[in-house]
């Protein structure tokens, strides 16, 4: 199985509902949960920056990055959005199946 999480963040949950769905909507994502609330911490031009923002776990399988990777850099309302991926090294055999399943072109 070759499934990866995707992180990207946003300001507002309304714009990570959008992405998500799109992504799903795309067959680029297999699902998206957008988590609650946190604080980020980070620096940009110079400053350091303390910004609410929702993460956003995207599940797939690796030979959708790059079309999910471009698809976010060109849909996210960022300058230079977060996007990384975390290959999964366990998975449970049906989650996997249906994963691949929703993804599949």
């Amino acid at each position: 199985m070759n499934a990866i999480v995707v992180m990207t963040t946003v300001s507002e949950r309304e714009a990570g509902e959008r992405l998500a769905s799109a992504l799903v909507e795309a067959k680029l994502a297999a699902c998206v949960q957008i988590l609650p609330p946190m604080t980020s911490v980070y620096r940009w031009e110079g400053e350091i920056q303390r910004e609410t923002e929702h993460l956003l776990l995207i599940k797939t399988t690796q030979d959708k990055w790059d079309s999910l990777a471009a698809f976010i850099h060109t849909h996210h309302p960022y300058e230079v959005p977060e996007v990384i991926a975390v290959e999964a090294s366990k998975i449970a055999p049906e989650y996997g199946a249906w994963l691949t399943e929703q993804v599949a072109v």
